[in-house]
């Protein structure tokens, strides 16, 4: 029971903070594609690491240390979207999920 909530939580918090990044992305850059790729909910639902995906976006690090030092604002519009369905919003941790660059690397090696 304790994992289909944890489940159904970290499917909402993605949800609401890919189209939070949605609308935000035109501010932060031009041309830049930011996804949340998953989102890890404590079973606490005290913290939550969120892994995003940065495309055309040359500094990568420097902008999730920008998302990590600005939680705080995208938290609140976190807990404004969701006040009616969670009771605590939980503290996020962003994290750069960079798989898909991995991905890309390993399918040039085998192409060579």
């Amino acid at each position: 029971m304790d994992n289909i909530r944890l489940n159904k939580v970290s499917r909402l918090v993605q949800k609401e903070l890919a189209e939070i990044f949605q609308l935000q992305a035109k501010k932060i850059a031009k041309n830049a594609l930011i996804t949340v790729t998953a989102v890890k909910v404590a079973k606490d639902l005290s913290t939550a690491r969120v892994y995003v995906s940065l495309f055309g976006i040359a500094e990568k690090a420097a902008l999730i240390h920008t998302m990590n030092d600005n939680q705080k604002d995208i938290r609140r519009e976190l807990g404004n979207r969701l006040k009616n369905q969670l009771r605590a919003i939980p503290s996020l941790d962003f994290i750069l999920d960079d798989s898909l660059d991995y991905i890309e690397h390993i399918d040039d090696l085998l192409k060579q």
